[in-house]
């Protein structure tokens, strides 16, 4: 069978140093600040990032007392950014705070007193997906690109992955011809390193010590194409080699490009934005509904007028791979699920001091082994099943 005719998928990911992802760490540590001393905080924070220079602005309403800049610098020293060579100063980089309350006109269609009757935080569409090609319902490609990235940002703290940097991407294409037996067909990964490193070792380190154990750990081929920093050199990274913004790596936070996306991003957005908590709640339907047998593959859209707590319209599609009649599957989301935003803020204890959105802000919002998310737990499929026995 001739390349073109293959059935080739691909998705990305980036690690915790990439210039956009340090951006939403920091709108998320600042969220965190927030709801940890107010929890009902109302936070839509946005973060730029260039050459030491960090701009951090939105709307903020709370109680709070908020240090910005001792969370960004912490931030980025978590990260490794420790001197402006490596992509930015934690103690050396500008940073400017531009940040003022959210508007009244919006507060007052959003707080209704009753929890329960919480208006959404903004118009908008969501999309929440489940597919049952891997142990955790997410897709393969874009899985295995997260593990790629975080297996070698470990191994870079630890210091194992010598003259590695922050900043790195991972891209994994699977083939789907066979869509029983999907196996890698590629693997790019493009790793920041110090000046003047043995680029041969370096790489053959990546191959042998990140891309094939990770490969293997999923049951895959180690048999795969590979690419390591195809330009050939990758000093300059982090804020300094490209800017970076709130936001910006919307498919990677999700599906990997799989399941389709609203547009709306999660980090740095307090949970009555449906941005971020309906789409963590389309996910936690999805999920249940292809673990319960409902299909193999199943997308749920929700959508919401900002100051209404009724979603506007629920859909689903399941691209040919459904068990159930599509009648029986919305019939099933309107007796199990309440997608209000204060039922879901409520069900998953979204503004609990101990939630830490940061620890979500990296390596995708689901299917997440290390950690333990209200919106991957499988606690409606006992009462799936029993209503899928008389309702087919």
């Amino acid at each position: 069978m001739s390349e073109k005719e293959r059935w080739l998928f691909t998705s990305e990911s980036v690690s915790e140093g990439h210039p956009d992802k340090v951006c939403d760490q920091i709108a998320d540590a600042i969220l965190d600040a927030c709801l940890a001393d107010d929890p009902k905080s109302r936070v839509a924070c946005e973060v730029f990032a260039t050459k030491e220079y960090i701009l951090i602005g939105g709307e903020i309403t709370t109680n709070a007392k908020v240090g910005y800049e001792k969370i960004a610098r912490g931030v980025l020293r978590k990260i490794g950014y420790v001197r402006p060579e490596l992509g930015i100063g934690c103690d050396t980089c500008r940073i400017d705070v531009r940040v003022h309350e959210q508007s009244r006109d919006i507060a007052q269609g959003v707080d209704r007193g009753d929890a329960l009757l919480m208006g959404a935080g903004d118009q908008g569409f969501m999309f929440g997906y489940a597919t049952d090609e891997s142990e955790g319902y997410m897709p393969l490609p874009i899985t295995i690109a997260h593990k790629l990235v975080r297996v070698a940002s470990q191994l870079r703290k630890s210091g194992e992955f010598k003259g590695s940097r922050p900043d790195m991407k991972s891209q994994v294409t699977i083939d789907y011809t066979d869509p029983k037996r999907p196996f890698i067909n590629a693997i790019l990964m493009s790793c920041q390193h110090d000046e003047g490193i043995d680029i041969d070792g370096f790489k053959e380190y990546i191959h042998g010590k990140i891309m094939v154990p990770v490969a293997e750990s999923f049951g895959q081929n180690a048999d795969f194409k590979y690419l390591i920093n195809p330009t050939g050199r990758f000093v300059i990274g982090g804020p300094a080699g490209d800017t970076g913004l709130t936001g910006r790596k919307l498919i990677v936070d999700t599906y990997g490009g799989t399941a389709r996306h609203g547009g709306g991003s999660f980090s740095g957005k307090d949970p009555s934005k449906v941005d971020r908590s309906a789409s963590y709640y389309a996910r936690y339907m999805a999920k249940n509904l292809v673990a319960a047998g409902a299909a193999d593959r199943l997308e749920v859209q929700l959508s919401y007028a900002i100051g209404v707590a009724e979603p506007m319209s629920i859909g689903i599609s399941t691209f040919g791979t459904k068990h159930r009649s599509d009648e029986a599957i919305l019939e099933s989301i309107h007796r199990f699920f309440d997608a209000r935003p204060g039922a879901i803020i409520g069900q998953f204890n979204l503004t609990h001091p101990c939630f830490k959105y940061a620890d979500t802000t990296n390596y995708g919002a689901f299917g997440r082994p290390d950690l333990d998310l209200p919106w991957e737990r499988l606690d409606k499929v006992d009462e799936l099943k029993d209503f899928f026995k008389d309702h087919r």
